[in-house]
């Protein structure tokens, strides 16, 4: 038994899915699945089992996580201890993103805080809106995108950021592109729709906004990524929808429109996970956010 698995442990019982368990650990899936299975053997008796996608602990398990959890906390403070101590001049930033601030913000907040940092150390991972909530514990900073959840990790804090709007865009040949640069959802739900994935923050707000208008949607294709949308709208899928940001150097093949009478707007949240010990390096940075919002 290693102080390793004891943290796996901890994390697939707070997610109560391995998968999920592995983005926040960054590792693989086989890695925690195989550090899962020499814990069960250490202790000679099943201590989770599989329900359905996720797991459940049983009595053991639930016995043993309380234990575990109390090791991943301490690692966890240690490691703030570690870059507390060094200060600025050396030390970690783990940032998550989801897609659109990942792309088309993130790479350019990075480079200023290099600028200013340049011997921090700077991790990303990036995914979808639910993937970077669930990988949280594992983070010191992170923005996402549409609204926040309840089920943030206990300690989170959450500090509204930038605003972004989510446009429908079309092939420059299609019947709404005609003469415009706006459109109803109704007008648009005439014609098929090409969305993000599930857990994507786009998808959540189209969704919503659909709903609200009482407009039918008629789902042609469901792809993951931004750029995956504007390859299928070229491919002549359907209209798709897509933060106006990712627009902000596209061709002349695909057309942005405004959605109609009312703009799809959304903020853009920077979630600081253990927000009562943050490390130095997690407030520098949170700082920098701040001020590129206030400039914006």
């Amino acid at each position: 038994m290693t102080p390793e698995q004891l943290i796996t442990f901890a994390t697939v019982a707070e997610h109560g899915n391995i998968s999920r368990a592995a983005i926040a650990l960054h590792l693989s899936q086989p890695a925690v699945s195989g550090q899962l299975r020499q814990l069960q053997d250490e202790f000679g008796e099943p201590l989770y089992l599989r329900n359905g996608r996720g797991v459940r602990l049983t009595a053991a398990g639930e016995q043993l996580v309380q234990y575990a959890g109390r090791i991943r906390e301490t690692y966890r403070q240690a490691h703030a201890y570690r870059d507390a101590l060094r200060g600025l001049e050396r030390g970690t930033l783990r940032i998550g993103a989801s897609t659109t601030p990942a792309s088309y913000l993130l790479p350019y907040l990075i480079a200023a805080f290099h600028r200013q940092f340049p011997d921090v150390s700077v991790s990303t991972i990036d995914g979808n809106t639910s993937d970077i909530v669930a990988a949280l514990p594992s983070l010191d900073i992170a923005m996402i995108e549409g609204p926040v959840g309840v089920d943030l990790p206990p300690g989170t804090g959450v500090t509204p950021w930038r605003e972004d709007e989510v446009v429908a865009i079309v092939p420059n040949a299609h019947p709404l592109a005609t003469g415009r640069d706006e459109a109803s959802l109704d007008a648009i739900s005439a014609h098929p729709l090409v969305l993000r994935e599930g857990g994507s923050g786009v998808r959540q707000i189209v969704e919503r906004a659909f709903a609200r208008a009482g407009s039918p949607m008629r789902v042609a294709l469901e792809i993951a990524g931004v750029e995956g949308v504007k390859e299928a709208v070229r491919a002549g899928m359907g209209i798709g929808f897509v933060s106006a940001m990712s627009m902000r150097h596209e061709d002349s093949a695909l057309r942005r429109l405004r959605i109609a009478p009312e703009p799809l707007t959304r903020r853009f949240s920077i979630l600081m996970p253990h927000s009562a010990a943050p490390s130095r390096v997690a407030a520098r940075f949170l700082e920098l956010c701040q001020q590129s919002a206030e400039e914006a």
